[in-house]
This record gives C-alpha cells, structure tokens and sequence, in this order.
C-alpha cells in the first residue's frame, strides 16, 4: 500500500507533525495555520522527514510595524541570536544593550515567573524571551488585547542555545496586565 503524507493548514485543531527521531507528535494550536512539510513515501519504506525548525519556517506574510526595541545584557550571546533571527525574517532591530534588565522588565509589566534573557517592545506589545519570528506575527497580525507573549527560561534548541539535534518543547505564553497568562502557540517536536 503507497502512502502519501500531505501538507496540512489546519485552524483551531490539533496538527500532527513529524520529529525528528521520526516520532509523531500532536500539537494544538489555536486560531493559527501551521504548514508542516510534505512526505512521500515509497511502498514497504518507513515516513521520512526532514522537519523544518520553528526557527527556519517561512512565515506568513506582514505588512505592519516590523520594529522592534530589544533590551539584551551585552554579555549574552543567545540574546544576538534571537535578534539576528527577527532580522532574518524581516525586522528591523534596535539593539539596545544594558546591565539593568531588571529594570526595563518592571518597566514593562513583565511578570516575573515569565522571564527570560532579554525584553523586547513592538508596535505596544511586549516580548519576553525566546519566541519565534512567526509568532510575533501573528500577534502583529490578531492584535489581541493583551499586554504580550514570553517564552519563560532558555529552551534548547531557540537562537543561541542550539544543543546539536535536542531541542526542548516550549510554550509560547500570552500575558495581560494583571499578569494573567494561557497558552498563545505550542511548539512541540520541531
């Protein structure tokens, strides 16, 4: 029996993927299309995939602000990485280095269980940590009315802390101004 795996843009629903050790994962993702890749395999052979990271996807397209202020310590290099992503993918970045991170994170309302290395502003939103350039524009794109998205700690595999083929399931989280969070877009297996 020929097997054919198909490309899939579904919304509000769960998605199955390929990882990278071949495994299947579920993931949900609320109100956002996700695009895996597409897998022919011939008859008697096991799927394959090469999986594209969250970090390399093409992504939807944007017309809006495309600046953004990020404060970084300038000793932190997996900080540079996660700006050097948002530029590859079409922001314009102003880089603005500091030893008081503490600061500017009380300044913008970050809650404290959701931080990160460095904060970030765009367009009135704020961004915490290492989330995906696609990710960012979807908020861009639904503007909800939040106060913004973080992703909490440094997982392995995001800009700078690449640790050869493992990388760490992450959610990305929405915030308000009274600190209350849900889940903005999971990234399981990618």
């Amino acid at each position: 029996m020929k097997s054919t795996w198909k490309k899939w843009s579904i919304v509000g629903v769960a998605i199955v993927t390929l990882g990278i050790a071949g495994g299947i994962y579920a993931t949900s993702t609320p109100q956002r299309n996700v695009a895996n890749t597409n897998v022919t395999t011939p008859e008697n052979t096991a799927p394959t995939a090469i999986p594209v990271s969250v970090w390399d996807r093409n992504i939807q397209s944007y017309t809006g602000t495309s600046e953004v202020t990020v404060y970084r310590s300038p000793s932190c290099g997996c900080c540079g990485e996660w700006v050097k992503h948002l530029e590859r993918h079409g922001f314009q970045v102003k880089d603005i280095q500091t030893d008081d991170m503490e600061t500017i994170k009380a300044e913008q309302g970050l809650p404290s269980d959701l931080a990160s290395c460095h904060t970030a502003v765009v367009d009135g939103y704020v961004l915490e940590g290492h989330i995906p350039a696609s990710d960012v524009i979807a908020l861009l794109n639904e503007k909800p009315d939040i106060a913004g998205i973080a992703v909490p700690g440094m997982p392995l595999g995001s800009p700078g802390m690449e640790a050869g083929d493992r990388k760490q399931d992450f959610a990305v989280l929405a915030f308000d101004e009274a600190g209350e969070t849900q889940v903005f877009q999971e990234h399981q297996g990618y």
